[in-house]
């Protein structure tokens, strides 16, 4: 497989783009702004622009395009029901959480937590939420190595740790100001990129009549015996897709509760809109004859392989478009894939400067310590981030494994802090989170190979 020049200079040219942006918005902070809350929250001013564009990439990164293409091609849309999810998350997250979240001056998604339950127990309850923010980036990572293997015949290794160390490095310069001036490009990017690939991609050769879907089947079905699965995964997206601080840092750091909640409201439409391109890829791939393609298929009968699904949306743009448009197309998603990984690393570090290390261990840190500590946990949480992605290869998957534990265990107890403050307690909490990971545990998760105790 010939590596693709102009996709290896598109990619570079993007990727420069995104640095530039990250470190010119890291300079936007203002003299008075150097303690951490305001590297974690951008000094709170956060404007409408820019708050649509950073509120919308909550969601929408390198993850959610190329898992939606790989959903729509496996198992069909009906299947892919992670769009629709998260849209609903945000539009709850809104209703229930950013108004009075934002209203009560809160940093992190854990202070409302540690507020009513003591900073032990909030420490117990950053656990899960790291392992989701964690997992998060690394779907996102995933999915860059993903796009970069294909571009650029040699192992996706290199260029995921490449693309770690730069969102790392701008994020460690600037914050969230920096995270969030990024997402601006980083939604043009795929918008844009998606869009000049789609009608090249549809009128090749090879692709067949997606308007038949019964022929192709991209639109799936759901058996009756999995009515309730279907359902589950349904409400681990809707609600499972709230307690982030990837999110809540986007609603805390808006100017005020009305305006985190407007921001919710129009991102999740956002979140809708930007599916769609990928949507249609997905489509595209599963009509599309890969015998009469470049691509090296494996056998006759099956080109496209699981090992491949993951792929879907790159291999689309190398081998059914035009070389200059999968030279715009692979640069700019790579970038963005990259460019998206920033807020979850940031948001990780956060929640471990301010509610662990801050308030249990060194209650007394002078701002400068806990800065020093927030970046060196960027760092520790790219590194390992970036560890996961090399090792884990279903971007999809790892969607629903990030939301999982998330869901079960930290939904109900943010919920209840929330709204019904007088009526839990320390004991409810402790209680609550052991039978939690207790129930989910014996549920069991294949893809990580524990078996179902519990079925």
């Amino acid at each position: 497989m010939a590596i693709n020049i102009g996709g290896v200079v598109a990619i570079v040219f993007f990727y420069v783009l995104i640095l530039a942006v990250g470190i010119w918005a890291g300079k936007k902070k203002g003299d008075g702004e150097d303690d951490a809350d305001d590297v974690m929250l951008a000094g709170r001013s956060i404007g409408i622009f820019v708050g649509i564009f950073t509120m919308t990439a909550t969601w929408v990164g390198g993850g959610y395009i190329n898992g939606t293409a790989e959903a729509v091609y496996d198992t069909g849309l009906v299947w892919c029901q992670a769009p629709f999810g998260y849209a609903m998350s945000l539009i709850f997250g809104g209703i229930l959480f950013a108004n009075k979240m934002r209203t009560q001056g809160y940093v992190t998604m854990l202070d409302p937590l540690q507020d009513k339950f003591g900073e032990r127990m909030g420490g117990l309850l950053f656990l899960p939420a790291l392992c989701g923010e964690v997992f998060w980036s690394a779907a996102i990572l995933g999915a860059l190595g993903a796009t970069l293997s294909i571009v650029l015949n040699i192992t996706a290794d290199m260029a995921v740790v490449m693309s770690a160390c730069i969102a790392v490095f701008y994020t460690l310069f600037g914050g969230l100001y920096a995270v969030a001036y990024t997402d601006v490009i980083q939604l043009w990017c795929i918008f844009v990129g998606l869009w000049l690939v789609i009608p090249f991609a549809w009128n090749h050769p090879a692709v067949g009549d997606i308007t038949d879907p019964i022929k192709y089947d991209w639109i799936g079905k759901v058996p009756t015996d999995q009515y309730g699965i279907y359902l589950d995964y349904g409400l681990l997206l809707v609600f499972g897709g709230i307690p982030w601080q990837v999110y809540f840092q986007r609603v805390l750091s808006s100017k005020s509760g009305r305006k985190a909640q407007y921001l919710s409201y129009i991102a999740a439409f956002g979140c809708l809109i930007m599916a769609v391109p990928p949507v249609i890829i997905g489509a595209i791939a599963k009509g599309t004859d890969w015998n009469m393609t470049d691509f090296e298929c494996e056998d006759n009968i099956t080109c496209i392989t699981p090992r491949h699904s993951a792929m879907i949306l790159p291999i689309v743009i190398q081998y059914l478009t035009p070389e200059w448009v999968s030279f715009i197309g692979l640069g700019a998603i790579s970038a963005a894939v990259m460019s998206s990984a920033d807020s979850s690393v940031l948001s990780a570090a956060s929640m471990f400067s301010r509610n662990i290390w801050k308030l249990i261990f060194r209650q007394n840190a002078s701002e400068t310590e806990v800065l020093m500590v927030m970046k060196v946990a960027i760092i520790c949480v790219g590194i390992l981030a970036t560890i996961l992605a090399l090792t884990i290869p279903s971007i999809y998957g790892l969607w629903y494994l990030s939301s999982d534990l998330v869901y079960v265990i930290l939904f109900p107890q943010l919920l209840m802090v929330v709204h019904f403050r007088n009526h839990c307690n320390l004991y409810g909490s402790f209680s609550a989170y052991f039978v939690g990971i207790f129930f989910r545990v014996m549920g069991g998760e294949s893809m990580i190979g524990i078996p179902a105790i519990i079925k």
